[in-house]
């Protein structure tokens, strides 16, 4: 048995164990549905278990978790049809479209669906040393930037944020590190100054208790230059004033700032119509069930849904925003929209696989086919 199985198995068994009495079912809700999400200590995983709960208890669904390592293993079990769900970062974008890890024989752009986000007051953002003296995000020019070494999603990203002030990474020191944890404690030891991240995350404290101390430099939201530039490097990114969550930051908030969905519940075309319905009416009517099952879960509440975004919402959950009127038709057009840049990219993979392109240039090549496909139906490239 491996270990993802292992914990498969445990995830379920405390949500069954954890449930109390359950109400009818009366959404056509299987009686077990698995998705998986990071790992556990994460807030989508701590989340995943706060919904778990909601689900035993109203209507006697018990939730497995599957728990990934890494953007690709989060998503495999759902490619392979082994869950239903993708509790998944903003790497389910990367997937949409083909690009970075995506950019593979085995991957391609994948056509995948939205059913409901988490979208806080939470910031995606840079955070940085208090002691370099950086309040602005034009004063990181020059500063050491962590770089986490296979982790696209968290590098694009301080990559927009260094757009934002009109730079990019040959103006900053770039600090290779092995992984997320490791740039924290980059920072923390002197060897960096600024780290990208959610500002939910619970290790911020660590840096706000050294004596280097923590500040989050804000993005305005009327810098228009500022956020044209950020935007055509991460388009899935949007204006919000942020809460910091870690006690001890020099600027708690709220200040201006971006943000984006997380977790993004994302499934393909193989998830029933009662299940993608469901889940999303399940989640969106019983807020008051689980808003205290960790932090961040405010974002789960239905006005805080974007539903004009990066990636389509399936036909079954966007039935249920059309029911609760909050569906409008520049929704619709945004949906038509998404699923028709799914259909030309997944158009441009198939011509590609089509041909014999060594492993060595297989991306490189499927990049530009990628390009060349989106110009002709005159869409935006975002990745070139």
């Amino acid at each position: 048995m491996t270990f993802t199985t292992t914990r498969f198995i445990v995830g379920a068994a405390f949500l069954a164990s954890a449930s109390s009495p359950v109400a009818a079912n009366d959404l056509k809700l299987p009686k077990e549905i698995s998705w998986s999400a990071y790992e556990t200590g994460s807030s989508g995983y701590s989340q995943s278990v706060g919904l778990g709960q909601m689900l035993t208890k109203k209507y006697g669904v018990n939730l497995r978790i599957i728990p990934g390592k890494n953007d690709v293993s989060r998503m495999i079990p759902m490619k392979l049809g082994q869950t239903q769900v993708c509790a998944c970062g903003i790497a389910a974008y990367f997937a949409q479209e083909g690009v970075l890890m995506f950019a593979d024989k085995q991957w391609g752009p994948q056509p995948v669906y939205s059913l409901f986000n988490n979208i806080g007051r939470n910031g995606a953002q840079l955070a940085v040393a208090a002691d370099v003296g950086i309040k602005t995000s034009a004063d990181i020019k020059g500063k050491r930037v962590t770089f986490v070494k296979g982790a696209p999603a968290l590098n694009v990203q301080t990559e927009a944020h260094l757009a934002f002030a009109g730079l990019t990474w040959a103006d900053v020191q770039k600090v290779e590190v092995p992984g997320f944890r490791q740039s924290l404690e980059a920072v923390i030891n002197g060897q960096a100054d600024v780290v990208f991240g959610s500002t939910l995350t619970s290790d911020y404290s660590r840096i706000a208790a050294s004596p280097r101390g923590l500040f989050f430099p804000p993005l305005p939201h009327d810098d228009k230059a500022g956020w044209d530039r950020a935007l055509k490097v991460a388009p899935w990114w949007s204006k919000t004033t942020v809460q910091a969550y870690t006690k001890g930051t020099s600027n708690p908030g709220p200040w201006e700032g971006a943000t984006y969905p997380y977790p993004l519940f994302i499934v393909t075309k193989a998830v029933s119509d009662d299940v993608a319905y469901g889940l999303t009416k399940a989640v969106m009517e019983n807020y008051e069930e689980f808003k205290d099952a960790g932090p961040g879960m405010d974002g789960y509440q239905i006005g805080n849904q974007k539903l004009s975004y990066v990636m389509p919402y399936h036909p079954a959950a966007a039935k249920y925003f059309k029911e609760k009127g909050l569906w409008t038709a520049e929704n619709e057009a945004n949906n038509a929209a998404m699923i028709k840049r799914q259909d030309v990219l997944a158009a441009a993979w198939k011509d590609f696989a089509a041909k014999n392109v060594p492993d060595d240039k297989f991306a490189d090549e499927w990049m530009k086919a990628r390009a060349e496909g989106l110009k002709k139906a005159n869409l935006p490239v975002v990745f070139e």
